[in-house]
C-alpha cells in the first residue's frame, strides 16, 4: 500500500510527511508551516496537533495487555513499558478498564476504591505509570464504577450483617412493597439474596447497587474522585453505568452528574468525564448539560459496522448529524466519544468476518468523522473476539511466536495459529492494518478540520461510496470512501479541489470524474 499527497492546499498551507514505514500523507500543523508544491518532508510527533480531549484514545484491559513479571497477568509496569508504542501510534489518551481490587477478572465489582489490584502492581507503580505517560503528553482516564460495589466490599459485608449497620442505608433493600420478581430492561432480575436481606442490583447479584439517595454515599463517591485526581494524578474518569445511578429516577441521575462534575472541576478544571450511557441520543443528550463532558456514541458505532459490512453508506451521515444536533441542544462544548467496538462487544474483525480491507475502511471512517475516537486494544492489529466477554478480552498479541511480556490470563479461542495477527509482524509490513491505523491517526492529528470540524452532507452520491464534508473555519475537506470491493466512478460535477490525501496511488481524477479503487479513501480540499 502507498499513501500519497499530490498537491498542497494553499489556504491551509499543508505540507506532507513520510512516515518511517514508507507511507506518505498530507498534513497541517498549528505553527506557521512553509508552503511546498508536491514535495514530502519528515514530520515529527511534536509537529502533530495536541488537542486533548479532542484526540485519539486507546482502551486497555490491563490483565491482557503486557506482563512484566512472568506470571501471565498483564500489569501496570507492563503498560509503562509499552507507552512508547502508544506514543508512536499517535494516541494522546488512555482509558484503563478497572484497576481497583476486585474478586472478578474484569474488575467491575470493586472491593477497595482507594487502591490498585495487587495482581497489577502497587500504587507506586501506578504513580510511575502516570508520570511516564505525562512525560509523553499522554493523558490517562480510569474506569470509575460508582453505581455498585462488589458483594465482597467491606461496606456491603457490614451492611448485610445487621439492619442496624452504619452502612445499611448505603445499599438498597427490599421492603414489604418491593416486587421481588421485577426485571430490568434486558430481562435481568433486580432483586437478590434472601429475606430480610433482599438487595437491589441492576446487573447481577455480585454487584449490589449503592443507594445514592443517601448523601453519605454521594459524598464518598466525590471523595474517591478527588483522591484519584489529587493524590494519584489521573486526568479523568470513564464512568460506568452512568444512566443507572438512580435506576427509577432519570432526573436524579442528571442532578447527580452535575454535582459530581462540579466537585471534580473544583480539583482539576481540565478533568474529563466520559460516561457510558448506552441508549439513544435523545437519552444521552441531557447528561451533557453541565454534567458529563462526553458520552459514548453507540449509535455511530453500529452505523460504522453496518456500513462497512453492507458496503453501503445508508443513513450514517444524516443520523450522525441529527445526533450531534441533539447533543448541541444541551452543551455547545460537548465531546462526542466515538468508537467501533469496545470490551462489551464482539471485536471489529469478528464482526467483519476477518475481512482486513473492510477493517481498514472502518478505521478510515472512525478517524475521519467528528468526535474523539477510542480504539480498543488489539483492534489496530485486527484481533478477533466474540462473546462470552472473556473472549473479547483475550491477550494482546505482541509477537509472532510468543515472547517476554505476552500475557496468558486466559486460553484464547480466537487469535491462535499461524494466521494470528501480531504487533511484531505488522510493524514490518507497510500494508498492515496497524500501519493503516497509524497513518489515519497521524492524518487526523495533522488536519484541524478532521480534529475540530463540523460535518456536512455531500451532494456527491454514488452507490457503494460514503461521502461527507468536514469544515473548520475557512477550511473545507471533502472525504470520499469507497466501501465496496469494486472500483467506483464518481461524478464530482462542479466540485473542484486539490487532493491532500489518498490511501492508494491507483485512483484517477480527470475532468470532474473520480475513479476510486476498492476499499480506498481520498480527501479533497475543496475551497
Amino acid at each position: 500500500m502507498e499513501v500519497i499527497i499530490l498537491k498542497i492546499f494553499s489556504r491551509a498551507l499543508l505540507f506532507s510527511f513520510l512516515l518511517s514505514f514508507g507511507i506518505i500523507v498530507g498534513c497541517t500543523t498549528p505553527q506557521e508551516p512553509k508552503q511546498h508544491e508536491g514535495t514530502t518532508e519528515a514530520i515529527q510527533q511534536e509537529d502533530l496537533i495536541s488537542s486533548y480531549p479532542n484526540t485519539v484514545f486507546y482502551e486497555i484491559f490491563v490483565r491482557a495487555f503486557y506482563d512484566s513479571t512472568g506470571d501471565g497477568i498483564g500489569d501496570i509496569n507492563g503498560m509503562t513499558s509499552k507507552l512508547d508504542y502508544l506514543q508512536d501510534l499517535g494516541v494522546e489518551g488512555i482509558w484503563l478498564m478497572p484497576i481497583h481490587p476486585s474478586p472478578s477478572y474484569h474488575g467491575y465489582d470493586v472491593t477497595d476504591y482507594y487502591d490498585v489490584h495487587p495482581e497489577y502492581g502497587t500504587m507506586e507503580d501506578f504513580k510511575t505509570f502516570m508520570e511516564e505517560a505525562h512525560k509523553r503528553d499522554i493523558k490517562v482516564i480510569i474506569d470509575l464504577v460508582v453505581n455498585h460495589s462488589s458483594i465482597e466490599h467491606p461496606y456491603f459485608q457490614d451492611a448485610i450483617t445487621s439492619e442496624d449497620s452504619s452502612y445499611r442505608d448505603w445499599y438498597i433493600w427490599a421492603d414489604e412493597e418491593a416486587n421481588l420478581r421485577e426485571r430490568g430492561e434486558w430481562g435481568q432480575p433486580f432483586w437478590h439474596g434472601e429475606a430480610p436481606n433482599n438487595y437491589f442490583s441492576v446487573f447481577w447479584g455480585g454487584m449490589p447497587d449503592f443507594n445514592f439517595y443517601n448523601p453519605e454515599v454521594r459524598q464518598e463517591m466525590i471523595n474517591i474522585g478527588r483522591y484519584w485526581l489529587e493524590e494519584v494524578g489521573v486526568d479523568g474518569f470513564r464512568l460506568d453505568a452512568a444512566k443507572h445511578i438512580f435506576p427509577k429516577d432519570k432526573d436524579q441521575n442528571l442532578v447527580w452528574w452535575k454535582e459530581f462534575r462540579s466537585a471534580m472541576e473544583a480539583v482539576n478544571p481540565d478533568v474529563f468525564l466520559v460516561g457510558e450511557v448506552w441508549d439513544l441520543p435523545q437519552v444521552a443528550g441531557p447528561y451533557l448539560e453541565d454534567g458529563l463532558h462526553s458520552t459514548f456514541n453507540f449509535d455511530l458505532a453500529e452505523e460504522i459496522l453496518r456500513a462497512t459490512r453492507s458496503e453501503r453508506a445508508g443513513s450514517l451521515v444524516p443520523k450522525l448529524i441529527r445526533s450531534l444536533q441533539t447533543f448541541e441542544r444541551y452543551a455547545s462544548d460537548f465531546v462526542d466519544s466515538t468508537f467501533i467496538t469496545n470490551h462489551d462487544m464482539n471485536r471489529v474483525m469478528s464482526e467483519l468476518r476477518g475481512n482486513t480491507d473492510q477493517a481498514k475502511i472502518a478505521a478510515s471512517l472512525l478517524l475521519t468523522l467528528p468526535g474523539s475516537p477510542f480504539i480498543y486494544y488489539g483492534e489496530e492489529i485486527g484481533m478477533e473476539g466474540a462473546k462470552p466477554d472473556e473472549h473479547i478480552r483475550e491477550p494482546m498479541l505482541w509477537y509472532e511466536n510468543g515472547g517476554d511480556g505476552q500475557t496468558a490470563w486466559i486460553k484464547p479461542k480466537h487469535n491462535i495459529g499461524t494466521e494470528a495477527p501480531s504487533v511484531e509482524a505488522q510493524l514490518e509490513d507497510p500494508n498492515s492494518l496497524l500501519n493503516h491505523y497509524k497513518t489515519m491517526i497521524y492524518l487526523r492529528r495533522s488536519q484541524p478540520a478532521l480534529l475540530f470540524g463540523d460535518i456536512v452532507e455531500s451532494n456527491v452520491k454514488e452507490q457503494g461510496a460514503l461521502t461527507y464534508i468536514r469544515t473548520h473555519n475557512d477550511e473545507e475537506l471533502h472525504v470520499f470512501h469507497n466501501l465496496s470491493k469494486g472500483e467506483l466512478e464518481i461524478s464530482l460535477g462542479e466540485l473542484a479541489g486539490n487532493v491532500i490525501f489518498t490511501s492508494t496511488t491507483e485512483y484517477s481524477l480527470t475532468d470532474g470524474m473520480l475513479k476510486l479503487p476498492a476499499y480506498s479513501t481520498i480527501i479533497l480540499a475543496t475551497n
